[in-house]
């Protein structure tokens, strides 16, 4: 049986990172809200708790709680800040307003008494983000570790296997902190780990085979990691009884058609059913300069695409898709903050009719961005197709601003090709987020040889982010830089200028669409 983790989620802007850590550590966890009914935790057959930090101050009203029955399961439990605070809260113990807040670095001191979590007395850095603290402990917690300003940094009740901490391990400011979370995982609650790509692979094959039974799937194809990676595990799974669709914009990266059709079709043997309705899309968008009004055109002629394919098929019972558990907890967390429970799935085929009658496979629903590469990887997909930058549903259709014809296409795709070029070759690829380039709707005078010129400008954009709800410019090198405007404006016929985008999110968007 699989050994889990059930993290409660307390509204703390680090709760995913905690979730994150675990996972590195090789431990299954689920994130999931702090009122989640006790049934469904229980079905989970957690190992231990990790209570998460929180904004709020557990003497407030309407201030989120612990569930008695969390307490009374007996298991491991680890409270994070607000967690903390609501293990000495809920045992009898006293929290009170600090008198001097602490946001940002501190520095601990772990006290020589025998306890688990810390495996030396030497002093060591951590991050603290909190306003209240623990002023009295509950029977039997002795101190662990303290702080200048906080005199119980750390907290625990040996014999209960409770534990608390004021500071979050799971942030990379707390140096030793994923240490102390790969002690409570193993010494305290006693987990093995090995939960890998390798065995999520095989694990959710024999689900995909029991959920489907003889039925027939069909899976719509993006180009991007998460449906291919989705494609490519039913594929493994369930063979024949698949469909895939990918349906060409003609608002695609260069080669990206052909790279997808050749992987799933030829080195993956997979049904693929491959549209080309570039047509469609540009008579559709022609004229059309608005942002919003080119992704409610390609959104719709998508949809009405897809929807024709999958009829022909005749009968069809699933459809896949790539869900990702950040949307999973980013649609709890909306469900937590009016009052429910339930997690509800992000249906994240942009645009289903509620009336389409297949039912749902999600099987990276629990996986996040850096763990489907991972099994990407094991199922043996190229590498451009894993490591692939997020790229908008609409496409390269945004990336052109102001009128799409297929001239300005191709003009972007050569550029943007030759970014990507230079990327990968400099090996500065993998150490952005997300970079692309832009075709603006503005022409700027340049002299090539001995001529005047009046042509297209493109910019240059790549960006640093963990989240993707903020992120800052790259630093890019100047002669990498220098060497990609030099490629562009000698090899993109009608182009005579290159510019880079220095703006970060916010007050700029990272597409500039």
């Amino acid at each position: 049986m699989k050994e889990t983790i059930i993290i409660l989620d307390f509204g703390s802007q680090y709760s995913q990172l905690i979730a994150r850590r675990v996972r590195e550590l090789e431990v299954y966890c689920e994130l999931i809200p702090y009122n989640t009914p006790l049934s469904e935790i229980h079905h989970l057959t957690p190992k231990g708790y990790i209570l998460s930090g929180g904004p709020s101050s557990v003497y407030a009203p309407g201030a989120p709680h612990l569930a008695d029955g969390i307490l009374a399961d007996g298991k491991p439990i680890l409270g994070i800040c607000y967690g903390m605070q609501l293990l000495a809260y809920h045992l009898g113990g006293q929290v009170d307003p600090s008198g001097e807040r602490e946001y940002g670095p501190a520095e601990i001191t772990p006290l020589n008494v025998a306890q688990p979590l810390f495996n030396d007395v030497q002093p060591q850095p951590v991050w603290m983000s909190h306003g209240d603290r623990v002023t009295q402990l509950p029977a039997g917690f002795q101190v662990l570790a303290m702080s200048a300003n906080s005199p119980y940094a750390a907290i625990g009740d040996t014999t209960r296997h409770l534990y608390g901490l004021q500071f979050h391990p799971e942030v990379t400011h707390t140096p030793r902190g994923k240490e102390l979370l790969r002690t409570f995982l193993y010494k305290v609650c006693g987990c093995h780990g090995g939960w890998t790509a390798g065995n999520f692979i095989e694990e959710n094959i024999s689900q995909i085979q029991a959920q489907v039974g003889t039925g027939q799937v069909i899976c719509g194809l993006s180009g991007g990691v998460d449906s291919s990676v989705v494609a490519a595990l039913l594929q493994r799974a369930i063979g024949n009884q698949l469909t895939c669709i990918y349906i060409d914009t003609g608002m695609m990266r260069q080669n990206e058609s052909a790279q997808v059709i050749q992987t799933f079709k030829n080195e993956l043997q997979a049904r693929l059913i491959a549209v080309n309705g570039t047509e469609d899309f540009l008579s559709a968008l022609a004229g059309v300069t608005d942002p919003e009004a080119k992704r409610k055109i390609i959104g719709e002629k998508f949809i009405r695409l897809f929807e024709r394919e999958a009829r022909q098929l005749g009968q069809v019972d699933f459809l896949a898709q790539g869900t990702l558990y950040p949307d999973v907890i980013e649609s709890a967390t909306r469900h937590q903050q009016v009052g429910a429970a339930k997690i509800k799935t992000h249906h994240n085929v942009g645009g289903l009719p509620e009336d389409m009658k297949f039912k749902l496979i999600e099987p990276l629903r629990y996986l996040f961005k850096d763990e489907v590469r991972a099994v990407g990887e094991a199922l043996g997909l190229p590498k451009p197709i894993v490591w692939r930058h997020p790229f908008p549903g609409p496409g390269l259709a945004v990336r052109v601003l102001g009128e799409i014809t297929w001239e300005r296409l191709e003009t972007l795709r050569a550029a943007d090709a030759i970014f990507m070029e230079e990327l990968w070759s400099s090996g500065w690829y993998h150490q952005v987020a997300q970079a692309f380039a832009v075709l603006l709707p503005i022409n700027s005078v340049g002299v090539m040889g001995d001529g005047r010129t009046y042509s297209n400008v493109v910019a240059l954009r790549a960006v640093t982010t963990s989240d993707f709800m903020t992120a800052d410019w790259a630093r890019l090198p100047n002669d990498l830089l220098a060497r990609v405007s030099h490629r562009i404006v000698n090899e993109v016929a009608g182009v005579n200028r290159v510019v880079y985008d220095i703006s970060s999110k916010p007050p700029a968007t990272i597409e500039w669409e």
